[in-house]
């Protein structure tokens, strides 16, 4: 755990670089168990979001630990359904009553949509500026979304929470936010488990005696980018944090961007945006 990271948000707040997804996580023991878990092996910060559908379990979770609340971080998203400005505030009350939270730390709309595009996050704003959440951000959004939203936003997203791994490293959008002091964060960050066998990350992780979702992990956190990794089971939340004592060479560095083949495991935001959903395929 020695060397865990924070990063300073654009608008001040610090957040941590690596936190701790509930994605899929279900069932109030299961989440006690994770969260309590995590907490113990050094992860501070916990990220939910509506679509989910455990904020209830997150926050009771959150409250059985027993810890101040300024001691962890929370993030959620208000899904498609609640965008526009009149139930965007009531969904995000509706939040915090179920994650038992007086605020949340983070706070972002969870994919773009063309219909609610501007007045959802001026409804973000407005609940900055009404102290329920500290800092607000998107999730999704690509470049020409974040540019767009620019040109009538008062404040611009701190967070841009996408999907990021080895097969998909979005490096020009981490440019991007980079040059408009906006942290990138990695959901999905090991690819769904669906790169954990790749050759080349096995042949560096034994090289370091370390495991391939591990590797993964610190190739995200020398990218500089913040990633949120899920787990339940024990050992691999634990796993998860236990990447602070090692370090990737330039050179794996460049072989692991090398792997990008822009594969999404994952839904196209483009798309999300046209259809005013996170569309179903069939």
């Amino acid at each position: 755990m020695d060397g865990y990271k924070w990063l300073t948000l654009a608008d001040g707040q610090r957040m941590p670089q690596e936190g701790f997804g509930t994605y899929k996580v279900r069932g109030q023991a299961t989440m006690d168990e994770a969260i309590k878990t995590a907490y113990a092996a050094g992860f501070r910060l916990f990220d939910t979001a509506q679509l989910y559908e455990n904020e209830d379990e997150v926050g009771l979770a959150l409250q059985h630990l027993g810890v101040p609340r300024d001691e962890y971080f929370v993030t959620t998203k208000i899904a498609e359904a609640n965008e526009s400005y009149d139930r965007a505030i009531a969904s995000v009350k509706d939040s915090l009553h179920k994650l038992r939270l007086d605020y949340v730390n983070l706070l972002m709309i969870h994919w773009p949509t063309e219909k609610y595009f501007f007045e959802s996050w001026r409804a973000l704003e407005d609940l900055k500026k009404a102290g329920l959440t500290r800092s607000i951000g998107v999730s999704n959004y690509p470049m020409v979304h974040l540019q767009y939203l620019a040109t009538q936003a008062s404040e611009l997203p701190v967070v841009d929470q996408v999907e990021r791994h080895p097969l998909l490293t979005q490096q020009p959008l981490i440019d991007f936010n980079r040059q408009h002091g906006i942290v990138t964060q990695a959901w999905s960050p090991l690819g769904r488990g669906n790169i954990l066998t790749n050759p080349l990350l096995e042949v560096i992780g034994k090289r370091h005696g370390k495991s391939v979702a591990q590797v993964i992990l610190c190739w995200q956190l020398q990218s500089e980018v913040a990633f949120i990794p899920k787990a339940v089971h024990a050992a691999h939340i634990r796993q998860n944090i236990d990447i602070y004592d090692f370090s990737l060479s330039d050179a794996e560095m460049a072989q692991i961007n090398g792997l990008n083949n822009f594969h999404r495991f994952g839904k196209e935001p483009a798309l999300a945006y046209e259809y005013n959903k996170k569309y179903e395929t069939r």
